[in-house]
């Protein structure tokens, strides 16, 4: 049964970025409409930045490109998974992953 995506009241959806190998998540990002259609097109992940409210390229200056092997919708159609390879470091700091920090009961206190 196919589900119609379902975009937040900003036009965007997140999305969770999966090692297509190794299962690891990488990172999360938000895509739109148009930059999810650039992802298919293209075979590479694209996003859209709430801060900056552009479309970005993953990897365009950094050469840290994520191959998309394939896109799955959630059960709610309102989060979708990205299952891609890697093509170096994903995180902006230079880790291969955005989740490297482990968050404990100490940190929230």
């Amino acid at each position: 049964m196919q589900k119609k995506l379902k975009l937040d009241a900003k036009g965007l959806v997140p999305a969770i970025i999966q090692d297509d190998t190794s299962g690891e998540v990488l990172m999360l990002g938000y895509m739109n409409e148009e930059s999810l259609k650039l992802t298919l097109s293209s075979g590479e992940a694209w996003f859209y930045s709430r801060s900056r409210k552009e479309l970005w390229h993953k990897g365009a200056t950094s050469g840290n490109r994520l191959i998309v092997s394939e896109i799955w919708l959630d059960c709610d159609a309102d989060t979708i998974l990205v299952k891609a390879h890697p093509l170096g470091p994903v995180c902006h700091t230079g880790e291969r992953t955005c989740f490297f920090s482990r968050l404990t009961k100490e940190d929230i206190k």
